[in-house]
């Protein structure tokens, strides 16, 4: 069921800096309670022992309560969230950026930087392959209606789509985009992409292996999350330009139908058809921002949560209402090349030591302080 609250947009568009968890000064409050019953806290930070920690994107297995974590010359990393250890690394998955995992067959896919995937096996996660398809690679999707994986690979401005029973590639579709973002698919054979540098959302036919629509996703700049809401086929995506928002497009027409704020630095959107709400992970602004769909045009904030420097990634437990991220202490070394696009002092060094796994959850029992 959808809730009603309504949104006092006038506050909503003061743009507080940061985003962080002043509800009280934005909504009133007499209007608290109604806004979020109950706040996600940090429950836990798990501290994950590596030199030079990197990461990137995070994968949820509802099946097993796994947590696939993407850390790049450290492979995956397999996290239990029951019991907040580790289980395994997948061997030979060096360079993974991400782990895409296909249940219906038992297996799951590592996204290698290297341009490779490592195949392996979903309940022993041992490996059974390393599959080369190119030369480079970031990011993906399953397409349970073909039966693919997509693999975008924004240095060589293309697509790979691998079936995922034999291994083999079934098309390279060429892209104009270099910078080809996150993915999702609409579970009828279609796969929405964002083209972060070309500020706009593609439509691709899974099964003809050709784009068929591109829409603009203006006043959205640079966008980068993107999650897929099935039901009313809406598509969420989160931008990092100077304006960081979440833009809502109607996945029919590609008509942006709603924009929302959010922090900077976004790179994961995450959509739970359960409770109708939108997860935006920042990680310059170091907060998530979690945003109620009342309507299929119509969205109001929630709450925003305070995380950590850099945790811009996230993965979401819907049964046990639990948010997960990752991070690591980092600095700027003046010494070193800095990415100035995501923010003036982006991390290029981090600490040996200190990546951790964040967990943030609801405790029914804690009433948030408020000053």
């Amino acid at each position: 069921m959808r809730r009603t609250c309504p949104l006092k947009t006038s506050a909503f568009a003061a743009r507080l800096p940061g985003l962080l968890l002043v509800l009280v000064g934005m909504f009133g409050a007499g209007s608290l309670a109604c806004q979020a019953a109950t706040f996600y806290r940090l429950e836990s930070a798990v501290v994950l022992p590596g030199t030079s920690p990197a990461w990137d994107y995070l994968t949820f297995d509802v099946a097993r309560s796994y947590l696939f974590i993407g850390r790049r010359h450290a492979g995956v990393t397999v996290y239990d969230v029951r019991t907040r250890k580790v289980v395994a690394s997948i061997a030979d998955s060096k360079g993974a950026n991400r782990a895409i995992l296909v249940p219906e067959i038992g297996r799951g896919f590592t996204v290698n930087e290297d341009g490779s995937t490592t195949e392996f096996d979903l309940r022993s996660l041992k490996t059974l392959r390393r599959i080369r398809f190119g030369h480079d690679a970031d990011s993906g999707s399953y397409d349970p209606a073909t039966g693919q994986i997509l693999f975008t690979m924004g240095g060589s401005r293309k697509i790979v789509f691998l079936d995922a029973r034999s291994g083999h590639v079934t098309a390279r579709l060429p892209l104009h985009s270099s910078k080809i973002e996150a993915s999702a698919p609409d579970g009828h054979g279609n796969v929405f992409v964002a083209e972060r540098d070309r500020n706009r959302v593609i439509r691709i036919d899974a099964r003809a292996h050709k784009v068929t629509a591109a829409w603009s996703t203006a006043p959205c700049k640079q966008p980068t999350g993107l999650a897929y809401d099935a039901k009313d086929r809406r598509i969420f995506v989160g931008c990092r330009g100077d304006r960081p928002v979440l833009a809502v497009l109607n996945a029919d027409s590609g008509k942006v139908v709603s924009i929302i704020e959010i922090g900077r630095g976004n790179d994961g959107v995450v959509y739970a058809p359960q409770t109708h709400r939108i997860y935006a992970s920042n990680g310059v602004d170091a907060n998530v921002v979690v945003i109620d769909q009342t309507g299929a045009n119509t969205y109001r904030l929630d709450q925003a949560i305070t995380t950590r420097p850099m945790a811009r990634t996230m993965a979401l437990d819907a049964k046990r209402d639990q948010i997960y991220l990752v991070t690591a202490q980092g600095a700027v070394d003046p010494a070193r090349k800095v990415d100035r696009a995501v923010a003036p002092f982006y991390p290029n060094i981090y600490f040996d030591n200190t990546f951790v796994v964040l967990t943030y959850g609801k405790s029914p029992t804690v009433k948030p302080s408020v000053h």
